[in-house]
């Protein structure tokens, strides 16, 4: 599709498949309710969530230490399952980097993108990448904790609603840890692939919304901000959601992607840079 302006009418087809990819660590049942929320709010739509290799149920797989080799895993495991293009796309952080290459890579592919808190060079330094401030915790994770503190630092650092602690839900997530274990070897090839990740100077040529969580303390939320900016996307801000907008404001999210999707479909859309801040 040739590119799309910021405000300009775009075509979008009915029953389309939505493609989720979850970010650093994480799996698809991680998603929690998101993917029936999404599907209740976008009637008609079909919602995949696969498991990048070394999470979830690939967790025996080595984690690509490059995000194309994520790209071409996913197409490839999509079409096994006889899922064809076009995809849209709404994806969280690392899974976000997945996402604009595979729009770079195979534009006639993917009909739209929704980026929510990623983050990417050259637009933001590392230390808003990754919030300095974490370091010393996810260090010290690595070298000496257990799959009960890992579970309870992520929590921590990626919802804001849950901050302050959830044990059903860090539970859950111990539950898929045990069963499906990420390997410290694993964890750090996707900071690597996260880190050595550099995104094109244009924005893909496709609509693009870009969201966001001011409260992530995780990752800066004005990374989002500034890819927006850079690409001219329409972008979205969440003033009180963490870096985990799904868990946080899962409806919210879901919503907006509708009327985003609705704008483009009906009106001029707006460009989204008043909610940037």
């Amino acid at each position: 599709p040739a590119p799309a302006r910021p405000g300009a009418m775009v075509r979008i087809m009915i029953s389309p498949t939505w493609v989720l990819l979850r970010g650093l660590m994480r799996e698809q049942r991680h998603w929690g309710s998101f993917p029936a929320t999404l599907a209740r709010v976008l009637p008609g739509a079909r919602i995949v969530t696969p498991d990048l290799p070394g999470n979830g149920e690939r967790h025996a797989m080595d984690s690509p230490t490059r995000v194309a080799e994520m790209v071409e895993f996913c197409r490839e495991d999509l079409s096994a399952r006889g899922i064809a293009p076009p995809y849209r796309l709404l994806a969280l952080s690392l899974g976000g980097m997945a996402a604009v290459e595979w729009a770079q890579r195979y534009p006639h592919e993917v009909a739209c993108c929704v980026l929510v808190n990623t983050s990417m060079r050259p637009y933001s330094p590392f230390y808003r990448r990754l919030r300095w401030q974490n370091y010393g915790a996810l260090l010290r994770q690595l070298l000496l904790g257990d799959g009960r503190s890992q579970e309870a630092l992520i929590l921590r650092l990626t919802s804001r609603r849950h901050a302050h602690g959830n044990p059903a839900l860090l539970a859950d997530w111990l539950s898929y840890q045990q069963q499906y274990p990420v390997s410290r070897r694993n964890a750090l090839r996707q900071l690597l692939s996260a880190a050595r990740y550099r995104a094109p100077l244009t924005r893909p040529a496709m609509p693009v919304l870009v969201m966001a969580g001011a409260q992530d303390r995780l990752v800066d939320h004005r990374c989002s901000q500034r890819l927006a900016r850079a690409w001219q996307a329409d972008c979205l801000i969440h003033g009180g959601a963490g870096h985990d907008l799904p868990l946080d404001e899962g409806e919210w999210l879901a919503q907006s992607v509708a009327r985003w999707l609705g704008e483009e479909v009906t009106e001029h859309a707006a460009t989204g840079h008043s909610s940037c801040g």
